[in-house]
């Protein structure tokens, strides 16, 4: 069976294991059942590995300090209509009683 070349770097030497296929010179992995991904579409996960896409509505899943106030982020918060950025906090979006908000994905789950 001769494997595909790498997505990522076109090396030809992958190899399977299991349904994966590795590269090891750049070390990407991939499911060859999948469709290629593009390389310019943002994929943010939460904290139990759930896609968000934007528009998703996430829960806040541990208490957290907000910069710059006295008053924590509680848990349980609910944050609808959120939008997805580049960077540490790839989530931007808006809560009640505290605004404009940046999010790491870390720290919440869909639903």
């Amino acid at each position: 069976m001769q494997c595909p070349p790498c997505p990522q770097c076109q090396s030809e030497y992958t190899y399977a294991d299991g349904s994966l296929f590795i590269c090891p010179e750049c070390a990407h992995e991939w499911d060859d059942t999948q469709p290629a991904e593009e390389s310019d579409v943002l994929i943010v996960k939460d904290a139990n590995g759930n896609l968000l896409a934007d528009g998703d509505s996430v829960t806040v899943i541990k208490d957290l300090k907000v910069k710059g106030s006295s008053s924590m982020l509680k848990i349980g918060t609910r944050v609808k209509g959120i939008r997805l950025v580049e960077g540490d906090h790839n989530i931007d979006c808006r809560i009640d009683g505290f605004g404009q908000m940046k999010l790491k994905s870390e720290f919440v789950k869909k639903g």
